[in-house]
This record gives C-alpha cells, sequence and structure tokens, in this order.
C-alpha cells in the first residue's frame, strides 16, 4: 500500500521561501513511469497544479508558478520537495503531494494535505 505524507512548516512569512517534504511509502519514487506531483488549493478555489518530477528526475513546473518553484528529491529517503519563494498571503492553501502519472490529474495516490498559511 502506497502512503504519501507532507511535512513542514503550516505558517511562513511573507517573501519568504515555502518548503514541504513528500515522503513516500510503499513504493520506490525511482519506479519506472511513475511521477510525483505537487498540487494545492486555495480558500475558496479549485485544485491547482504547481508542478511534477519523475521517477528520472525529470521536472516540469505550472507557468504561472515556473519562477518561484522547484521541486527535488531525496532517494535514498524516498521523498520529493517543494520549494515556493517570496510568498504572499495568496500562497496561502492546501498543499498535497501526489503520485501516479506526469500528466495531471492521473493520480494514483494523494497525502493528506497540509495547510500552509502566509502571515506575518
Amino acid at each position: 500500500q502506497v502512503q504519501l505524507q507532507e511535512s513542514g512548516p503550516g505558517l511562513v512569512k511573507p517573501s519568504q521561501t515555502l518548503s514541504l517534504t513528500c515522503t513516500v511509502s510503499g513504493d520506490s519514487i525511482t519506479t519506472s513511469y511513475y511521477a510525483w506531483s505537487w498540487v494545492r488549493q486555495a480558500p475558496g478555489k479549485g485544485l491547482e497544479w504547481m508542478g511534477v518530477i519523475a521517477y528520472d528526475g525529470r521536472t516540469s513546473y505550472s507557468p504561472s508558478l515556473k519562477s518561484r518553484t522547484s521541486i527535488s528529491r531525496d532517494t535514498s529517503k524516498n521523498q520529493f520537495s517543494l520549494q515556493l519563494s517570496s510568498v504572499t498571503p495568496d500562497d496561502t492553501a492546501v498543499y498535497y503531494c501526489a503520485g501516479g502519472g506526469w500528466t495531471y490529474g492521473q493520480y494514483d495516490y494523494w497525502g493528506q494535505g497540509t495547510q500552509v498559511t502566509v502571515s506575518s
């Protein structure tokens, strides 16, 4: 059974960098053809895809967030991480990690989500 668990600070100050980690258990993040994504949902809004890292380390980002987003991985810990720089209160959201296909929405697994609030 594959499980994903997000972790990181729940409160970030404006202009700082938001950093979250997703720990995967039950499968390796290097399993062929799997991809691992970050998705967020701001209050009162729909899901927003942020970016993805594939089993081979390739990445892709949302054009609207690309300049501020970085996704990396630590294969020794079976984790992948999100960094979002220069945050504003508009970045307040529940952040989810997900696993499955490269294409947005093709997910087999989801984390439970973690609330991140941007506030001074």
